[in-house]
C-alpha cells in the first residue's frame, strides 16, 4: 500500500521520532510505514488520519488493481 505519510510529516516539520511519539509507536514503525514495508492496523490508520486532520484514504492509497 502506498501512502503520503512522509509528505504529511515533512509538511509539519516533524521527525520520524516526533511523529512516532505522538502516535505512541516506535520510530522504526514510522520508517516501515513510510517505506511501504508495513501496512498499519486499522486503529493506527485512524489515529494517523486524525492527527493530520484528514481521511484515511487521503493518507493511504490502495495498490492499483
Amino acid at each position: 500500500m502506498n501512502n503520503r505519510l512522509r509528505e504529511l510529516r515533512d509538511a509539519k516539520g516533524w521527525s520520524q521520532g516526533e511523529l512516532a511519539a505522538q502516535l505512541d509507536v516506535s520510530r522504526q514503525t514510522i520508517n516501515a510505514l513510510e517505506t511501504g514495508k508495513y501496512d498499519p492496523s486499522l486503529p493506527l490508520a485512524f489515529r494517523i488520519a486524525k492527527l493530520f486532520s484528514c481521511r484515511i484514504e487521503d493518507v493511504f492509497l490502495p495498490d492499483p488493481i
